[in-house]
């Protein structure tokens, strides 16, 4: 059975998407760490940057064979501090790599039926759905090639996506 991220990409002929729909995310990497404690974004990516480029690395590789990834971030505003820093970390950790990422703030996806945690989905089939405990540290994952499932993903990270706007015009409220 396929079990990592990287296998998962590696059998993708077409499509990567990921909804993200939390505002924080545990306690993040040392970069967030260095920026919540007064390192600017320049440093606090150069910390990341060891743990930040086998990602891009595993994007380009993907990207590179015509599969489009694709990454759609639903937000509360004002932001958290983790998402500030995720959004100045996104040139570095997801653009570089070839993802194409888009921000929704939440009141604009208030008709938009989601699921109650994120996913990946894979080919708009697989689906690799994510689950985070309380303070939004990993707690697991499931593969589901379930239809209802699948076309479930596939409808909500469209409409999000629509109606989401680009990295490069969303500016943290």
């Amino acid at each position: 059975m396929i079990q990592t991220l990287t296998e998962l990409f590696a059998k993708t002929q077409h499509s990567v998407t990921h909804l993200e729909l939390r505002d924080t995310y545990g306690s993040g990497g040392p970069g967030y760490r260095a920026w919540r404690e007064g390192a600017s974004l320049e440093e606090a990516a150069r910390i990341d940057a060891p743990f930040v480029a086998p990602w891009v690395s595993l994007v380009k590789a993907t990207t590179s064979r015509g599969v489009t990834f694709r990454r759609a971030r639903v937000i509360s505003e004002p932001v958290t501090h983790y998402i500030r820093y995720e959004h100045a970390a996104t040139v570095y950790s997801n653009l570089a790599g070839g993802e194409q990422v888009r921000w929704l703030p939440r009141p604009k996806a208030r008709d938009i039926a989601v699921p109650g945690c994120d996913f990946w989905q894979f080919d708009d089939g697989l689906v690799c759905w994510i689950f985070q405990n309380g303070e939004g540290d990993p707690a697991g994952y499931d593969l589901s090639e379930e239809p209802v499932e699948a076309k479930l993903c596939s409808t909500a990270f469209e409409a999000v996506w629509e109606r989401a706007l680009d990295h490069l015009e969303y500016q943290p409220a």
